[in-house]
């Protein structure tokens, strides 16, 4: 399952996702790892989640990314939420197609592996496509 925190900078968007992830790592048996593009939330969220900053691997492309969380998955079958703040700093690239081709096989990913996928996007939520408005929270 995949779900999409939208909103302008400055609206709360990583605070939505640091409560929504101090959540599960309370309430869920399952491993919780946070993505970032930079080391910024080192001290926000709690030890027992998995805190990865995608600077230090060089990620940055919609492929690049596929086989990260991928990657991070073979490594550890346990994992139930992917938190991904900031979307857009990390794949530079906010087209539309090539995002919701990424959103479609994200989904697809999620729920064949049974992990829920939360991500941040900075979007006018008045701007929200269509195919994108069943993710958004």
């Amino acid at each position: 399952m995949v779900k999409l925190i939208v909103g302008e900078k400055g609206s709360g968007k990583t605070s939505h996702l640091i409560s929504m992830l101090k959540e599960a790592v309370e309430e869920d048996k399952g491993s919780v790892v946070c993505i970032e593009a930079k080391n910024g939330l080192t001290y926000d969220i709690p030890y027992q989640a998995r805190l990865i900053s995608t600077n230090d691997y060089g990620i940055n492309t919609y492929d690049q990314f596929k086989g990260f969380l991928c990657g991070i998955h073979s490594g550890n079958y346990d994992i139930s939420h992917f938190y991904i703040d900031d979307f857009f700093k990390i794949v530079k690239d906010d087209t539309g197609e090539q995002f919701f081709s990424f959103i479609d096989w994200v989904n697809r990913f999620s729920e064949s592996v049974g992990i829920e996928v939360v991500l941040t996007i900075t979007m006018d939520p008045s701007n929200v496509p269509e195919k994108l408005k069943p993710y958004v929270i």
